[in-house]
């Protein structure tokens, strides 16, 4: 996997799967949630981003049906193994039944057992198109950066070609990022950072010092930093600027020295273009200071993402 500095990738969580957890994301889709239907708009927005640019897409084992409509796109696309770099990531496991009402969407289990299952589930769609695998939503408590047979397992898929990282997820990213960094075994670290949840941030750029990859996901915050649930004071500095919300929030991550890959979660090829157009946003001291204030405490944040409804 090359080194990424500062550029845009595309995350396909909110695309793969009926449900999912960003603010407005009813009007986004409408009720046409079918498969079909699900694949074609996956299809729209790759193309899209493509068309654009974008050199990286990001999935999941739990993402729904996320590895198998990325499959099929590059299939029908014609599209060579390392054209376009893909990161997809074990762990959990989507259990939705492709419902909208399923009283669960994912289980989690980081075992060897779950990563040998799914890596070959992984590689049977991807193929060698496969470029980084990571553990989903790692984090200290749940053992998984001790367990000797579940490093050994990621040490042999990176010494056969494969990077291997991790997300993170929760108000303690950043003692995650830290305990990754130490095993030195890790290319990428993928984690939550936006304009309300900055905690990680001091652990990224180390992370970033020692050689590892960051991709930041959640730049907008499900949806929290988009011109549907924006703060008044992103509205404003946004509109001064010329620009939507949305995209001077994720300029805002891209103007982080440490931030290689910044994942747009576009839902729709209208969302992505206007992501994708904090590219060419200024991000500046003034613009730092007036939105400084927007910080949130972690704990607060993580609180208030998991009561957003599924939708």
């Amino acid at each position: 996997m090359r080194k990424w500095v500062q550029e845009m990738g595309l995350g396909l969580a909110a695309i793969g799967r009926p449900a999912y957890i960003t603010l407005g994301r009813d009007e986004d889709l409408g009720g046409e949630r079918d498969v079909a239907a699900m694949r074609a708009r996956t299809w729209e927005v790759l193309d899209a981003a493509r068309a654009a640019g974008v050199r990286y897409v990001d999935v999941a084992r739990s993402y729904g049906r996320a590895e198998e409509f990325l499959a099929g796109w590059l299939a029908d696309r014609g599209i060579r193994p390392g054209e376009i770099e893909v990161g997809s990531k074990w762990g959990y496991e989507y259990v939705g039944g492709w419902r909208m009402d399923a009283g669960r969407h994912e289980e989690k289990d980081l075992s060897a057992a779950r990563l040998r299952r799914q890596l070959g589930e992984t590689r049977e769609l991807l193929g060698d198109h496969l470029t980084l695998y990571q553990i989903h939503s790692a984090t200290v408590e749940s053992g998984v950066l001790d367990d000797e047979e579940v490093l050994g397992e990621l040490r042999a898929l990176r010494a056969g070609g494969v990077a291997v990282g991790l997300s993170t997820t929760g108000p303690r990213q950043a003692a995650t990022i830290g305990k990754a960094v130490a095993t030195g075994l890790f290319d990428t670290v993928q984690s939550t950072w936006n304009l309300l949840e900055r905690s990680a941030g001091e652990a990224l750029a180390r992370a970033h010092a020692a050689g590892l990859t960051v991709i930041v996901k959640e730049g907008v915050a499900n949806g929290r930093l988009t011109s549907r649930g924006a703060p008044p004071a992103l509205v404003e500095a946004a509109r001064e600027r010329g620009v939507t919300p949305d995209a001077l929030a994720l300029a805002a991550v891209l103007a982080r020295p440490w931030a290689g890959i910044v994942l747009s979660g576009a839902a729709t090829t209208a969302q992505l273009a206007e992501n994708l157009t904090a590219s060419a946003v200024t991000w500046d001291d003034e613009t730092e200071k007036a939105l400084a204030g927007l910080a949130e405490d972690a704990e607060t944040y993580w609180a208030r993402r998991a009561a957003l409804p599924w939708s």
